[in-house]
């Protein structure tokens, strides 16, 4: 069961980092090309910045350099409404970035600098207590859990939350670029509290450890996950509970420009809707719409949306 937004924000730790884009297709950086950016990106970072775009009172525990990138993205996010008070501004380090270019499939090649960055030495702070204390929801992304300290963080924010009736929800994305076998092992433990499950592709698959969707989606939803929503990007979405059953939920046609974000984007709006209190089929258009509106705007965080934008979107 989701907790409502009665119970507290919702907050989240994780990478912030810059995205800097190559303007042309093909394999890799193995050759001098233009590049785009920097645009504010990471995964939390773009799920909590659509929350807030939404209304919804959130927060983010993460490290970014003193240096451009860092009050780039402290900016846009203070700007949208997050709470940034728990962002620690490290004097000697740099704020992460990732490099990416889009091959002729639309798959992507990423250069992470996010390990040896600020990120990577996210600690916990008393601003970052202070934060979990008044949250009601935790919200993990799978790329979070590649850095130890950052498991911790989120690890001790579940406790507490969990501890007073708060949720968790799960988006396991995680690069093949940052899985190890220890990452896997923190995902399998936060998946044995987690009440909304995000998966896209073969996550569901991964995180079930049954190759079969149904018997996938049988298994996970006994085991005590409340609510799962399949994100299938240009073909809409799917929601499971056994309170409500399935739900299909139809994609928007769009002219797709950079698709980086729209998962994030769609977990963060479908999240919010339902802990507004609105009934999953709502909540899944919305978030259907938040993704495809998403992947209409170049860079991560730049398509991110209002309720207003949303509606004026589903009715063009």
């Amino acid at each position: 069961m989701l907790a409502p937004e009665m119970f507290g924000p919702t907050i989240t730790a994780g990478e912030i980092l810059v995205e800097i884009m190559a303007t042309s297709v093909g394999n890799g950086f193995l050759e001098p090309q233009p590049l785009i950016g920097p645009f504010p990106s990471g995964a939390p970072a773009i799920f909590v910045d659509q929350v807030a775009k939404l209304g919804g009172a959130c927060g983010i525990i993460a490290a970014v350099g003193q240096d451009d990138f860092g009050h780039l993205n402290i900016n846009r996010l203070q700007r949208d409404g997050v709470d940034v008070s728990a962002i620690a501004v490290l004097p000697d380090m740099p704020t992460g970035s990732a490099f990416v270019r889009y091959r002729d499939d639309r798959t992507r090649d990423f250069i992470f600098n996010i390990a040896r960055s600020a990120s990577g030495r996210t600690e916990m702070t008393d601003a970052a207590r202070t934060l979990i204390l008044k949250a009601g929801h935790v919200h993990v992304m799978g790329s979070a859990l590649a850095i130890p300290a950052l498991a911790d963080i989120l690890f001790e924010a579940i406790d507490v939350v969990k501890a007073k009736g708060g949720s968790v929800s799960l988006d396991p994305n995680v690069r093949k670029e940052l899985m190890s076998e220890e990452t896997e092992h923190r995902l399998r433990k936060v998946l044995a509290v987690t009440d909304l499950l995000l998966p896209s592709g073969e996550e569901l698959f991964f995180a079930s450890g049954i190759p079969q969707e149904e018997k996938a989606v049988e298994a996970l939803l006994l085991s005590g996950i409340s609510e799962i929503v399949i994100k299938r990007g240009r073909d809409g979405s799917d929601y499971h509970s056994h309170d409500s059953g399935h739900l299909s939920g139809p994609a928007f046609a769009v002219d797709e420009i950079d698709p980086t974000g729209a998962g994030d984007t769609f977990g963060a709006t479908y999240l919010t809707c339902r802990r507004f209190g609105y009934p999953p089929a709502v909540a899944m258009r919305y978030a259907n719409a938040a993704g495809a509106r998403n992947v209409t705007k170049r860079g991560p965080m730049e398509g991110t949306s209002t309720f207003a934008e949303l509606d004026a979107f589903i009715d063009s």
